[in-house]
């Protein structure tokens, strides 16, 4: 029921796809000039060994061994679980294991690239970091690993999260971060968008814009990011890597691995190590990525180039989007609610390594309930479509009378979204299927092909 690993098999490198992908990943432009960027560009807004990181085709990259204790401190290696009652309750020939990413402090997969980013940045002399959330798990982790190595943090969280989410508001407070609700009167991009709409519910592509103005507005200053780019998924990896070793010790192998994305960094996490394997030896495992169905990234959205937030202060990125100006309907999944995708998750989309599923707001909850009354754990909003697509999958091995081994990334718990889970059960949670048109429109301002 219970693979466990022991301290001394925390992985001691990092895995980085960019040594493996089927073809080379289109670099980042420069908005301006729309030409190839230079990664000295990078250093005034990201930490310098995040920078050398983020370019690096280096196949394994040394985890520091003060981030490996960190990495101890906040409960690594975690569990991989099998969900042996959602298994019975399902009649299914499944076997469905569950990597436990809950059990860090702040309750997700996020510590793992929150930590290496502020130990860097407190090598590097770095006084104070600023960042997005979403649905605060980003920000939690960050507020944690910046008191670890006694740096200040200032994180703008989306408006709706903001308001929905008070309990992950607290916790980064208590660990000594300023939280500003985004769009915020603090920068003058949120001050714009707020002029439009004073109850704007923001997403995250304003409050990367905020987070990037507020950085380089401050010389003592940088700005660390929770998803998307290569260095921040290369983190994760960590995952996956501990995961390889579990199943490893009962000899088994996963036929099905199913991710969450928003940005991809717990898709990644936990897929990009048996990626590795299904590139360079042709393994026959599935890859799932699984979106909402109010910010269909992949299912709707177009393969080009786009900037990274809304206030058009990114470089340009070649991925899967809906546009940066895409509004996000307030769904309580926060950390799904952004227009794009990574630039390396979307090239194995793009290729067919990766298949994409899409889930409305009120079926993730009904998965989530089941999975909780079988499991006993209650899974985050954006967790639960990983655990909807997973219990498909089972369905799907039952009606074909087939043994199958399914594995989710099970990268947060719901504690703090109870208010969502309360909507659900009293039967006044908004399902936000329909995106009424507003991506036609917002595909318009994707940057096409240079």
């Amino acid at each position: 029921m219970k693979i466990l690993l022991d301290i001394d098999e925390i992985p001691n490198y990092w895995y980085n796809i960019l040594s493996d992908l089927p073809k080379p990943l289109p670099p980042p432009l420069n908005p301006k000039t729309k030409t190839p960027l230079n990664s000295n560009d990078l250093k005034r807004i990201f930490v310098e060994e995040c920078v050398k990181q983020e370019v690096s085709t280096q196949r394994y990259i040394k985890i520091p061994k003060e981030v490996r204790e960190a990495y101890i401190r906040v409960g690594r290696p975690t569990p991989l679980q099998r969900a042996t009652k959602l298994e019975e309750t399902l009649h299914t020939p499944a076997k469905i294991f569950f990597k436990r990413e809950d059990v860090s402090p702040t309750g997700s997969h996020k510590t793992n690239t929150a930590i290496a980013q502020a130990y860097y940045a407190f090598k590097e002399g770095v006084k104070r970091l600023t960042t997005e959330t979403g649905a605060g798990q980003w920000g939690s982790a960050l507020s944690l690993a910046t008191t670890m190595f006694n740096l200040k943090t200032t994180i703008y969280m989306t408006r709706s999260s903001y308001l929905q989410k008070p309990y992950r508001k607290i916790l980064m407070e208590i660990f000594g971060a300023e939280v500003l609700p985004s769009p915020s009167n603090n920068t003058s991009i949120g001050r714009k968008f707020l002029q439009e709409d004073p109850n704007h519910p923001g997403s995250l592509g304003i409050a990367i814009s905020e987070a990037l103005e507020d950085c380089l507005t401050h010389e003592d200053t940088k700005y660390s990011l929770g998803s998307v780019l290569n260095h921040v998924l290369l983190h994760q990896t960590v995952i996956g890597l501990e995961t390889k070793k579990q199943f490893e010790q009962i000899n088994e192998y996963p036929d099905v691995i199913i991710g969450c994305v928003g940005g991809g960094s717990n898709f990644a996490g936990i897929a990009y190590p048996f990626l590795r394997d299904k590139i360079k030896e042709e393994t026959s495992t599935e890859f799932i990525a699984v979106e909402p169905l109010a910010v269909p990234t992949f299912t709707k959205g177009l393969y080009a180039y786009d900037y990274g937030d809304t206030g058009e202060m990114t470089p340009l990125l070649k991925m899967f989007t809906v546009g940066h100006i895409y509004k996000p309907p307030p769904i309580h999944a926060g950390g799904l609610r952004y227009h794009g995708a990574a630039p390396s998750l979307s090239l194995l989309v793009k290729e067919g390594l990766v298949k994409v599923k899409a889930y409305g707001q009120i079926e993730v909850f009904e998965a989530a309930k089941l999975f909780a009354k079988t499991e006993g754990l209650i899974p985050a909003p954006e967790t639960a479509h990983a655990v909807k697509a997973a219990i498909e999958e089972a369905i799907k091995a039952r009606k074909e009378k087939k043994e199958k081994t399914i594995l989710f990334n099970f990268s947060g718990h719901g504690f703090f979204d109870l208010q969502a889970y309360q909507e659900y059960l009293e039967g006044r949670l908004a399902n936000y299927t329909l995106t009424e048109g507003k991506i036609e429109k917002s595909l318009k301002s994707v940057v096409l092909e240079p």
